[in-house]
């Protein structure tokens, strides 16, 4: 006898007293969610124009980030990734975080002809040089981690 298990994705939209948009999705840790991630952002930024560039290297940061929490925070694939999209003024800021195993900078591989590159290193240089802010650490109460990007839509 074969089970199949639903899994589900959670979202919801919010706009913050300060004028902020807000949109959470909260996903399975699969591969196979994190188009409806890119799909999530681009339909939150047409809230604001973008070019298609920009989109898409917003989307390509974002996939980079998901795909690390679906790739390395849980080992048995049983778990969530979320992700908070912000649009405030003409700041987009996008969070990405999880409950898993989180991320061990101490036991990164240096990739060879990359300078200062690691083993798993590249998607955080992609995310590095696509956002003007990118901040790493650990995810709510000290579990997991949280990857936090954002990008000036000016300009």
């Amino acid at each position: 006898m074969t089970t199949v298990h639903e899994q589900t994705a959670e979202n919801s939209r919010d706009a913050g007293a300060d004028g902020a948009q807000v949109v959470r999705l909260t996903i399975p840790a699969k591969a196979e969610y994190i188009a409806l991630c890119r799909l999530a952002l681009t339909g939150f930024a047409r809230l604001r124009p973008l070019s298609a560039e920009l989109l898409a290297d917003l989307k390509l940061a974002l996939t980079e980030a998901a795909s690390n929490s679906v790739r390395h925070a849980y080992p048995d694939g049983d778990g969530k990734v979320e992700i908070r999209y912000e649009l405030r003024g003409d700041v987009l800021t996008i969070d990405v975080s999880d409950e898993g195993e989180g991320f061990d900078h101490d036991h990164e591989q240096p990739v060879e002809g990359l300078g200062d590159l690691t083993e798993g290193g590249l998607g955080i240089a992609i995310i590095r040089s696509i956002a003007d802010e990118l901040v790493l650490g650990k995810g709510s109460d000290g579990r997991g981690s949280r990857l936090r990007f954002a990008k000036s839509l000016s300009g």
